[in-house]
């Protein structure tokens, strides 16, 4: 699902008394600091994870321009002009591959939280995972520089990092293996990376953030992670492939990009994770919320990745349409996802609340929005 665009943006009221930024209290830890009335851009702000980061934004007051994709769905833009106070909330449409109006949506803005993406593992038109992932964080990023943004901070994803073929947790410093992306979602963000770290050798203060696994409220594509959980909740989980995945709440991941804003260093990335769980633990949990019987049988990792590739070719290729299992995300299962987001909660003051207790929201909401 195509997470945001962009869209007409202007200066927000009271920016003019807001006072310059060497003369602003900041809180502890803080190196960027928001008071209530500065405006942020937030692309993709309709989503999962960008209405995760528009809620922390609005709870400071702080005015919130948020970006959405013409014609998706408003639920989440809904909730957030619910939440709106004093500080201010809008709704702009564009897209992110339009230069000119991503260039109009960035002017006025103090700060750019870039949260849109493709997030999902297979698409009629590869292409467009980079026109997007890419091209459209290219234009925010030249946007950026052009008006003299104070900081951007970009969701990228811990698909970017390189994991332990043994199954040990790892941190922002291990590298990725080129050959070992698996998929166009990886592989675009992988790019865009370099991008966004390209742009701060030119004198753009970026921040990153890399979200593991978040389960919530709001995931209305879904997203492939959430998925997991409504297929579950569906019955469409017979058995299941020995794999770990971390685990964080949505709103948690919300709050830690506002941290990263806020109190991150310039060209540097911080996890945004939760609990290391086997997929088995995850299933007990929901067995647990939903009265519904966890699958038992364990699917062997090669069977899986032949299984993907025989729908890849069959449904994907030959029927054109979205396989049953998706190639990208059988790689994923065969190696376990599992994170150290140290980093993040010694620099930034970052906390997560129970993996049990976002599994359970998740559950919650998607049987009240899709049963």
């Amino acid at each position: 699902m195509r997470d945001g665009g962009a869209a007409m943006g202007g200066s927000g009221a009271g920016q003019d008394e807001r006072p310059p930024a060497a003369s602003r209290p900041a809180g502890a830890g803080e190196l960027f600091s928001l008071l209530p009335g500065d405006r942020v851009l937030v692309t993709g702000a309709g989503g999962f994870i960008g209405s995760a980061v528009a809620r922390a934004l609005l709870a400071r007051g702080v005015h919130t321009v948020a970006l959405a994709e013409p014609g998706s769905d408003p639920r989440n833009l809904e909730s957030l002009r619910a939440l709106s106070g004093e500080g201010g909330f809008e709704v702009v449409e564009g897209d992110l591959r339009d230069a000119r109006s991503v260039s109009d949506a960035v002017e006025g803005c103090r700060a750019v939280v870039h949260v849109a993406a493709i997030y999902r593992f297979w698409a009629r038109d590869p292409e467009a995972f980079y026109a997007v992932n890419v091209g459209g964080t290219v234009n925010v990023l030249r946007a950026a520089l052009r008006y003299g943004c104070e900081r951007v901070l970009y969701t990228s994803t811990v698909g970017t990092i390189g994991l332990d073929p043994r199954g040990r947790p790892v941190d922002e410093d291990s590298p990725a293996r080129v050959e070992r992306l698996h998929g166009w979602y990886k592989r675009s963000k992988y790019v865009a990376e370099h991008e966004v770290l390209r742009a701060g050798a030119r004198g753009l203060p970026v921040v990153l953030v890399q979200p593991t696994t978040p389960l919530g409220p709001g995931d209305l594509g879904p997203t492939p992670t959430g998925k997991i959980v409504l297929d579950y909740i569906r019955g469409r989980m017979p058995a299941y492939v020995d794999t770990a995945l971390n685990i964080v709440d949505v709103d948690d991941v919300g709050e830690g990009h506002v941290l990263g804003l806020t109190r991150g260093q310039a060209g540097r990335s911080y996890i945004l994770g939760g609990e290391n769980l086997t997929l088995a633990e995850i299933f007990e949990v929901l067995a647990s919320c939903t009265g519904r019987p966890a699958p038992r049988h364990k699917v062997p990792k090669r069977l899986a990745i032949a299984a993907a590739y025989g729908s890849e070719l069959v449904e994907g290729r030959m029927l054109r349409r979205s396989p049953s299992v998706p190639l990208e995300g059988a790689w994923m299962s065969t190696t376990k996802m599992v994170f150290d987001d140290s980093r993040a909660r010694t620099e930034l003051g970052y906390s997560s609340r129970p993996a049990k207790e976002a599994i359970s929201r998740s559950a919650e909401w998607f049987l009240g929005q899709f049963t």
